[in-house]
């Protein structure tokens, strides 16, 4: 007489389901996230088979992916951050190209509106300047456009 029966788990179709619920998620997010719990008994790629089968049926869009991170994330941070979190999801590089090229065109404006709400004032010195610099380049933003937007700040009034 053993002890008690293991009680499995939810299988990996489930639990990447229950990822897939939450918010969108890449192919090669799952894959990392649904490895930890492949057991002796899965048959071979069965990973692979569950994410084939979700892809399948459009529950797994690399291209809802990339717009889903890039309206949640683009409002506050600059073009290179979203792009590198991007290429950390494992999208792949031609829509990481397509996102870059729409998030181009907005990057001052999304740079100004982060530094209205962070500091709202042109720097008063050199270190306040090197200060709002070091955040916005923190944050992801171009070296270019962080130097165009302390160089011409708008005003309190103007807006965004």
């Amino acid at each position: 007489m053993g002890g008690p029966a293991a009680r499995p788990g939810p299988s990996l179709k489930a639990r990447a389901l229950r990822y897939l619920a939450a918010r969108e998620h890449s192919r090669a997010e799952l894959a990392a996230k649904l490895a930890r719990f492949v057991t002796d008994e899965d048959a071979p790629g069965a990973v692979e088979r569950v994410l084939d089968e979700l892809a399948a049926k459009g529950f797994i869009d690399e291209a809802r992916v990339a717009e889903s991170l890039v309206h949640r994330r683009a409002a506050r941070v600059g073009n290179a951050r979203v792009l590198q979190e991007l290429r950390a999801k494992g999208v792949p590089e031609e829509l990481i190209r397509t996102a870059a090229g729409a998030l181009r065109d907005t990057e001052l404006a999304r740079a100004q509106e982060v530094w209205r709400k962070k500091f709202g004032q042109p720097p008063r010195d050199a270190a306040e300047r090197a200060r709002q610099m070091r955040f916005l380049a923190a944050r992801g933003f171009g070296g270019e456009v962080v130097r165009q937007l302390l160089n011409h700040p708008p005003a309190e009034d103007e807006p965004g």
